[in-house]
């Protein structure tokens, strides 16, 4: 059989980016019941990122998996035999939450060589990344830029990369309860009203591109 594995870096269950997760999966599974879609909340979980112990990096002992032995591990295990892998994240000060950066960095660097600076992952699979955003989309390439390393990173490694984003997001339910003139609720909804449909189709779409790549 084979396995997806969906990592919701978010931190509400029911909100943007877990809606998004969740279209996407529902569309591999519409494919083939051949196909496991495994979803890890990262939020749910206790686990530090890279603390430069080099272990990774020993002569002779090497590892394309980080060795830090804590709840991230087997996450990070499963990733390594998986056939697809989906990320989302909220944009925070134009960056993925701390939680998902920090599965990046235990990811990631493992598979850097200090000696020619190539980057190996486990094995080549298609990756997807759903990130949403109080952003429009012109502020949005801003966004690109700060994760451009760590994307260039993760296409190098994994060797395929789509983006499957949402743009303008509400971010609340109730907009009269919060300090947020700055984004009119009216605008705000108008967008969703227009957008909001589409991207969580886009998301579903992208889960069956990923399902009849791996099947």
């Amino acid at each position: 059989m084979k396995k997806m594995i969906v990592i919701d870096g978010g931190p509400r269950k029911n909100f943007n980016t877990a809606a998004m997760l969740q279209k996407f999966t529902e569309g591999a599974q519409s494919v083939s019941k051949d196909i496991e879609v495994k979803t890890v909340r990262l939020y749910d979980m206790q686990y530090k990122g890279c603390i430069s112990c080099m272990a990774c990096k020993l002569k002779g002992n090497a590892s394309h998996i980080c060795k830090i032995k804590d709840a991230l591990t087997p996450v990070l295990e499963d990733i390594a035999q998986a056939d697809g892998l989906a990320m989302g994240s909220p944009i925070y000060f134009s960056e993925v939450t701390a939680q998902l950066r920090a599965l990046l960095e235990r990811l990631i660097f493992p598979w850097l060589s200090y000696t020619d600076f190539s980057l190996t992952a486990p094995k080549k699979i298609p990756v997807v990344l759903s990130y949403t955003m109080n952003a429009n989309e012109e502020q949005a390439k801003d966004i690109y830029r700060c994760m451009s390393i760590i994307e260039s990173c993760l296409q190098r490694g994994f060797g395929q990369v789509e983006h499957v984003d949402a743009y303008n997001t509400y971010q609340v339910k109730d907009y009269n309860r919060y300090e947020l003139s700055a984004f009119p609720e009216p605008i705000k909804r108008a967008w969703r009203d227009t957008h909001w449909e589409e991207d969580l189709q886009r998301a579903y779409k992208a889960g069956q591109r990923m399902a009849n790549q791996i099947i």
